[in-house]
């Protein structure tokens, strides 16, 4: 069969038509472990019933107006954000990429109303951002800019979890308006960075009068075991980009913003047509509240514990497996070598997971995960890695 989709994609053989809580069954009926929630998105897992019913609910009354007027319901989402986060306003959006590039013009915008010319934002080496021009610019990965060039100029890069970097960098260029940074890499390898590096990053900005900027797309919505990964210290960024989980499969993204940073975007400077509709924010707010009557995001950081701890205790004696590491229900298993063809692997035992950066196996297990599903998980996954890195001896 000839497919009319751009080849943008390249797909594994497998077409699922249904999901429940964590499973999927493609057009065979055979059921798959979803560890992977869609790469993040799906926290709740697959039909939630309170996801269900609020877009049934709202497709019944309203679908797009127009933001040139008045949306309820995505003022109650704002509320509801600006609440959890302690940020002051809310931009919304469709997507990640929007996002980011939103806070990319908020950035430049905050560095031309403070009288610099050429504004740069300091950015990441393994970092990603996205897939628009802008947002692939400030990706730290050469192998997606590959084909794209020119690339938008403006940004400046260093390595990540390093602090004295950054500090050279603020030093040595004085357009530097703004840092952007994921607090855990995902597309890099699920790289934690140290405990302090959020805090330390929030003092430099606050010694060089830029904003800090949080690319929280892929830890956000309680991935982390906190409702945003920064959460997890005592600090606020200016700035903080959501999507992915927020609307749990219906598209939204958002850019929330904090003291100067919330003033910066003002009417005619900004915009999206789609952008926080009353179906995407009736979605979303059923998100919020399921995330928090079913205590949830408490739950994530002892469920990626168990994980992390029954992965520790199965591969202990596999001289491949260099780390088992996560922050709540964000976890990476870097081997040793390049094991994308473990993803195949563990299709063909019907569990679905992700490689990235090369090396490192991602697992993002929706929320909803349970304890039989845990060890399912657990068993199959050390049972193919011990396979795969028995090839190599």
């Amino acid at each position: 069969m000839t497919s009319h989709i751009m080849p943008t994609y390249g797909r594994l053989p497998v077409t699922f038509y249904k999901g429940e809580g964590a499973w999927l069954w493609d057009e065979q009926g055979e059921r798959y472990l979803d560890t992977l929630s869609g790469i993040a998105v799906c926290n709740l897992g697959h039909a939630h019933p309170a996801v269900h019913t609020a877009i049934c609910e709202q497709s019944k009354r309203l679908l797009h107006t127009s933001n040139i007027y008045g949306i309820a319901v995505q003022e109650q989402l704002a509320s509801k954000l600006t609440e959890k986060s302690g940020m002051d306003n809310v931009f919304f959006c469709n997507s990640g990429a929007e996002a980011n590039e939103a806070a990319i013009k908020l950035a430049r915008k905050f560095g031309h109303q403070s009288g610099i010319e050429n504004p740069a934002i300091l950015v990441m080496e393994k970092s990603f951002h996205g897939r628009t021009l802008a947002t692939l610019s400030a990706t730290g990965n050469v192998k997606v800019q590959q084909g794209f060039a020119p690339l938008v100029e403006g940004f400046i890069r260093v390595p990540y979890n390093d602090i004295n970097a950054i500090s050279q960098a603020l030093e040595q260029h004085k357009n530097i308006v703004a840092i952007l940074v994921e607090p855990i890499q995902g597309e890099g390898g699920v790289n934690i960075p140290a405990q302090d590096y959020l805090s330390r990053i929030r003092e430099l900005c606050d010694q060089y009068n830029i904003l800090m900027m949080l690319d929280e797309i892929q830890t956000g919505i309680g991935r982390t075991g906190k409702f945003l990964a920064f959460q997890h210290t005592d600090i606020k960024p200016d700035v903080c980009t959501l999507a992915k989980a927020l609307g749990n499969g219906v598209p939204i993204g958002a850019c929330l913003a904090r003291g100067i940073a919330a003033q910066t975007l003002t009417a005619g400077t900004h915009g999206s047509t789609f952008g926080g509709n009353p179906l995407a924010c009736s979605a979303a707010l059923a998100v919020l509240k399921t995330l928090e009557d079913d205590n949830l995001i408490d739950l994530a950081t002892q469920k990626g514990n168990a994980i992390c701890s029954a992965l520790r205790d199965k591969l202990q004696n596999n001289e491949h497996v260099i780390d088992v590491r996560n922050k709540g229900l964000m976890i990476g298993i870097e081997l040793d070598k390049p094991c994308a063809e473990l993803v195949t692997m563990a299709l063909h035992q019907h569990l679905l997971i992700n490689v990235t950066n090369e090396k490192t196996i991602r697992l993002l297990p929706p929320l909803i995960i349970n304890e039989q599903q845990i060890d399912q998980l657990v068993t199959t996954l050390s049972m193919i890695i011990t396979e795969y890195t028995a090839q190599s001896l």
